[in-house]
């Protein structure tokens, strides 16, 4: 079902906005189905709780990133001058 360009102005932004939603609908539709493809198949597996355990430990490395990297606050720019200003004077440096 090929639209023409001039489909989508004659519904105006009412029309269009039916489109997006029956499109993103769809969208989910077939992806929810293909979750549920790979959960079966996974279910299947005799390795099934060695490989929850494995899920599990890596979501945890991944929320340490998350963590590590939006929540660490940097170091001062003035503190990190002045380090390098001591560590040139220790060194002999003006």
């Amino acid at each position: 079902m090929d639209m023409t360009p001039e489909e989508p102005r004659r519904g105006g932004l009412d029309g269009r906005a039916v489109l997006l939603v029956a499109g993103l609908a769809d969208l989910a539709v077939s992806t929810v189905g293909s979750a549920v493809g790979t959960v079966r198949g996974l279910l299947r597996r005799s390795d099934g709780g060695e490989l929850t355990a494995d899920a599990g430990d890596e979501l945890v490395a991944r929320g340490r990133l998350v963590m590590e990297r939006y929540a660490a606050v940097p170091p001062a720019h003035l503190e990190i001058l002045a380090r390098h200003s001591l560590a040139r004077k220790a060194a002999g440096g003006v």
